[in-house]
């Protein structure tokens, strides 16, 4: 019976003002080992290393396996093969490093394996972007890089689980199989066809990511709530005018730091979760690249809590700066110098 190995990339989300909009994947990955069984009805979940806490072992509440049943279902097959999975997850939890995001990545991935679906990757994304509902994240893990993403509206009711590769079939093939599975079973949600659009941009090979990560838990839904229902016009052209000016200046072979440190700069979401990160004020205020060698830009990574430094050397003294001032702050942080990794989700088949 064939075994699969899936990893998928870590990733950090918004880049400053890319709020919603721009991600980058890291070296650092949450595996799935599924080991496919010819027992009836057999599906076991074990986890292994350190971010595990929490993370329900029911095929039924774990958030990849429920996925894989969603994106099965959609494809006309209702019950999970039987198979072991054994999942090493790299990931911190609740840090803002895309931890559910790739869950519901591999959760695809897996569901494309085990049904042999051989969906298109732009399939892959909407599947994923029916559960998750942001696409920095998720883009950005499934194609990996620097990625810039925008998603439709679109109605997610119904049977989808709630978030917190071989030749390709035809369009027609996948759509015929969809829609057997709806003429079956009335209920299911089936997405939308194109529901997000990404492009892969440019990244300096020189930069790497600085990644301190305080040792608390910082839920999406707090940090969502922290945000304002309305912004400034001003506020929103001043993001606008650094994104634009970001999505080229990271991509520049010899990377200018304060044209990317300004660039980097926020106030669409960062302003209102400083409260949420004690700190923060205090690091995104005293740091720049005349005064911190080898700083191109800080910025908060997804929702929080983890503090992104892009970088081009000194790694280590930034990533102790940073640390410093949490610590002041009563933070206890860790933290890992990771590369902007240009290949996203992959699956193997082992024999």
């Amino acid at each position: 019976m064939p075994t699969f190995v899936i990893n998928v990339p870590a990733t950090s989300a918004n880049i400053g003002p890319g709020f919603d909009v721009m991600g980058l994947s890291l070296s650092l990955y949450l595996t799935v080992t599924a080991e496919v069984s010819d027992a009836a009805n057999s599906v076991t979940i074990a986890y292994e290393g350190a971010n595990s806490d929490g993370l329900s072992c029911d095929p039924k509440s774990n958030l990849i396996t429920s996925t894989t049943l969603y994106v099965l279902q959609c494809n006309g097959i209702n019950v999970l093969p039987s198979c072991s999975l054994r999942i090493n997850n790299r990931i911190p939890l609740g840090r803002g490093l895309g931890s559910s995001g790739a869950a519901v990545v591999a959760g695809v991935l897996l569901a494309n394996a085990l049904g042999s679906l051989n969906l298109s990757r732009q399939r892959m994304l909407d599947y994923c972007l029916m559960i998750e509902h942001h696409p920095d994240n998720v883009a950005a893990a499934l194609v990996g890089g620097f990625v810039a993403s925008y998603l439709i509206d679109v109605d997610r009711s119904g049977n989808i689980p709630a978030s917190e590769a071989p030749p390709s079939a035809t369009l027609d093939e996948q759509r015929e199989r969809e829609l057997r599975a709806l003429a079956a079973d009335a209920s299911l949600t089936l997405p939308p066809e194109n529901i997000g659009h990404f492009v892969q941009l440019e990244c300096s090979s020189a930069i790497r990511a600085v990644a301190v990560i305080p040792q608390f838990e910082l839920a999406t839904s707090k940090a969502r709530a922290a945000l304002p229902s309305t912004y400034e016009t001003r506020d929103v052209v001043f993001n606008l005018q650094r994104l634009a000016v970001l999505t080229t200046a990271l991509g520049r072979k010899c990377p200018d730091p304060w044209l990317i440190f300004r660039a980097m700069e926020d106030r669409v979401h960062q302003p209102y979760r400083m409260h949420l990160v004690p700190g923060l004020p205090e690091i995104l205020a005293s740091f720049n690249p005349d005064n911190t060698p080898g700083l191109l830009g800080i910025c908060l990574s997804g929702a929080g809590p983890t503090i992104l430094a892009l970088a081009v050397s000194d790694f280590d003294a930034i990533a102790a700066k940073l640390q410093a001032v949490l610590a002041r702050h009563d933070v206890d942080s860790k933290y890992q110098v990771l590369d902007i990794v240009s290949e996203g989700a992959s699956c193997e088949s082992q024999s």
